[in-house]
C-alpha cells in the first residue's frame, strides 16, 4: 500500500498554509509601500488624511493624465441615483481621435474609502491612446460617510448617462466596456450585476483587475496573506466595514455590495479578471472566474505569480507588471476587432 506524502496531498480542513513567496523584482517595492501606508492602517487614520487634503483637486495632476496635451479632460456632472446628489464623470479622451472605437468606463480603487475619478487613471489612458477609446471614469461617493449602496449607485447612474450620451460622444452605445482596480473593481463587477438585473445598458466586456469581491474576507488566501503585502486581511476588513458596518460577513449582504455574494453569475459580459497570487484577493477572484465559467459565461483569468495588490502600480517597469499589462491590453484588443 502506498501512503501518499504529506507534500503531496491537498490539504481538505480549509487551513492556509504558508504564504507564496513574493516575486524578487516587486518585493523591494512593496516593503517602500508599506512604509509609506503605515499611518494609514485605521479608519481614523485614512479619513485624518482625507480631511486634510481637502478633495482639492491638483493641477498638475490633471496637467500630468494630459499628457502634454494628447488627452482633453473634460469633467461633467450628471444626474445621480434617486434621491441621491449628482455624480461626477471625467471625460478622457485622446485628441488624436477621429473615431472612437469604445468607451471605457472606469471605477478607482482606494479599498472603498479614498480616491477620486483621477486615481489610477495612467493604464487606462494608455489603452485609449493605443487602441482610440474615450475614458469616462466616475467619482463615486465613499464609505463610511457614504455606505452601501451610494458608491455602486452613483456608479449605475454614471454607467446610465454615459450610455444614454454615447452618440454626443461619437461612439455606438453597445461598445461600453465597464472596468476597475481593487475596489473599483468590485464596484465595476456589482455594476454589470446591476445593469443585467435593471435591464439597464448592455456591456461589450468586463475589465476586472485585482477586484475586492467577498466581504466574508475569510478565504484561505485572506488568511494566508494576513500581515503581508499593501492590502492585507485587516486593511481589509476596514474597508468592508467602512462599507456595510456590522452587515459586513452576515447572512444579508446584498450581491450589489459584494459581487461574491451573487447566486447567479450567468449573463454577464465577457469578462477579464486578474489578481496576484500572493495577495488577499486572489482565492475570492479565482472563484469569481470559475463561477463565470461555471454559468456558461466568457471569462479571462490570470494570476500572476508573486504578485501583491497593486504590483504593477508600483512596480510598472518590472517584467512581471509589464506582462500583467500587456495583457490586459491583448484582451482589449480581441474584444474591440478593428
Amino acid at each position: 500500500m502506498t501512503v501518499d506524502s504529506p507534500l503531496s496531498t491537498p490539504r481538505q480542513d480549509g487551513v492556509a498554509g504558508p504564504p507564496p513567496p513574493f516575486d524578487a523584482e516587486v518585493s523591494p517595492t512593496m516593503a517602500i509601500m508599506r512604509q509609506a501606508l503605515e499611518g494609514m492602517r485605521t479608519l481614523d487614520a485614512v479619513l485624518a488624511v482625507r480631511g486634510r487634503t481637502g478633495g482639492a483637486r491638483d493641477k498638475d495632476q490633471d496637467a500630468r493624465l494630459a499628457r502634454d496635451g494628447a488627452v482633453e479632460l473634460t469633467e461633467v456632472s450628471v444626474p445621480g441615483p434617486p434621491g441621491g446628489p449628482e455624480v461626477s464623470l471625467l471625460v478622457c479622451r485622446p485628441t488624436a481621435l477621429t473615431t472612437p472605437r469604445a468607451i471605457l468606463y472606469f471605477a478607482h480603487g482606494g479599498g472603498m474609502i479614498i480616491g477620486d475619478n483621477r486615481l489610477g487613471l495612467d493604464e487606462p489612458l494608455d489603452w485609449a491612446q493605443e487602441l482610440g477609446l474615450v475614458v469616462v471614469s466616475v467619482d463615486y461617493r465613499l464609505a463610511p460617510e457614504h455606505p452601501h449602496p451610494a458608491p455602486v449607485e452613483d456608479c449605475y447612474a454614471g454607467l446610465a448617462w454615459t450610455a444614454a450620451h454615447a452618440a454626443d460622444l461619437g461612439v455606438d452605445p453597445a461598445r461600453i466596456i465597464i472596468a476597475g482596480q481593487s475596489a473599483g473593481g468590485g464596484l465595476a463587477a456589482a455594476t454589470a450585476l446591476l445593469a443585467r438585473d435593471r435591464g439597464g445598458p448592455v456591456l461589450a466586456g468586463q475589465l476586472l483587475m485585482c477586484p475586492m469581491l467577498d466581504d466574508r474576507n475569510d478565504t484561505p488566501s485572506a488568511r494566508q496573506m494576513a500581515g503581508l503585502g499593501i492590502w492585507d486581511r485587516s486593511m481589509n476588513e476596514m474597508g468592508w466595514s467602512a462599507l456595510l458596518g456590522e452587515a459586513r460577513g452576515g447572512p444579508d449582504v446584498s450581491s450589489y455590495a459584494a459581487p461574491a455574494r451573487a447566486a447567479d453569475l450567468s449573463g454577464l459580459p465577457p469578462t477579464f479578471v486578474d489578481v496576484g497570487s500572493a495577495e488577499t484577493f486572489r482565492d475570492e477572484d479565482v472563484t469569481y472566474a470559475s463561477r463565470i465559467w461555471q454559468a456558461g459565461g466568457a471569462a479571462e483569468l490570470h494570476v500572476w505569480p508573486g504578485g501583491f495588490h497593486g504590483f504593477d502600480l508600483v512596480a510598472p517597469q518590472a517584467a512581471l507588471s509589464r506582462a500583467a499589462k500587456a495583457a490586459r491590453l491583448q484582451w482589449l484588443r480581441r474584444l474591440l476587432p478593428t
